[in-house]
């Protein structure tokens, strides 16, 4: 019968160390393999043994299975889309929030990966995309919203480097074409 290996990693091993102490202090007699077994995954921080057991189970499921693929809320798009002209320019800046974020994303794709821009550069592509003059609005949204990062002068800006949201990459994709992108 073959058997199922379980890493075992501590992050600290002198935690580890003393809350095991404990735990072979507070036995009245030489403890058995499943009790030496919950002792030292309960000094790792979990439970149990099967508490333990249960989040490699779980992982491995999760990596077997693929995410069930987000829902895009095709109206929420339309809606965000028309605060864009047919050239792709956002032409007002939307008041609810959610909206901000998905102009937000759109604006964020359009900002070179990996690469420090100056104040002016960031400033040159957001008015490329714009139409109604506040690019310092938007450049403290980015900021704000953690799509951009700068030094502490507001010299360099990067683009941060993350996942759009499922609504972010359809409005992005919508948009696209109207610049001939």
């Amino acid at each position: 019968m073959s058997r199922t290996v379980f890493p075992f990693v501590a992050k600290d091993v002198s935690s580890l160390a003393r809350a095991l102490s404990r735990e072979l202090e507070e036995c009245d007699r030489k403890p058995g393999h499943v009790q030496l077994l919950n002792m030292l995954t309960r000094s790792a921080g979990y439970k149990n043994f099967q508490h333990f057991r249960a989040q490699f189970d779980a992982q491995d499921r999760l990596e077997r299975e693929p995410p069930a693929p987000e829902p895009v809320d095709h109206v929420r798009v339309e809606r965000v889309a028309r605060h864009f002209d047919v050239t792709g320019s956002l032409v007002r800046w939307p008041a609810k929030a959610s909206e901000r974020m998905l102009c937000l994303w759109h604006f964020w794709s359009k900002i070179p990966a990996s690469v420090v821009h100056t104040e002016k550069q960031i400033n040159k592509i957001l008015n490329e995309h714009h139409g109604f003059g506040d690019h310092a609005l938007l450049r403290r949204e980015l900021y704000d919203n953690q799509l951009v990062t700068r030094t502490p002068d507001g010299r360099e800006y990067r683009r941060l480097e993350r996942r759009p949201p499922v609504d972010a990459v359809a409005l992005i994709r919508h948009l696209g074409p109207r610049r001939g992108e």
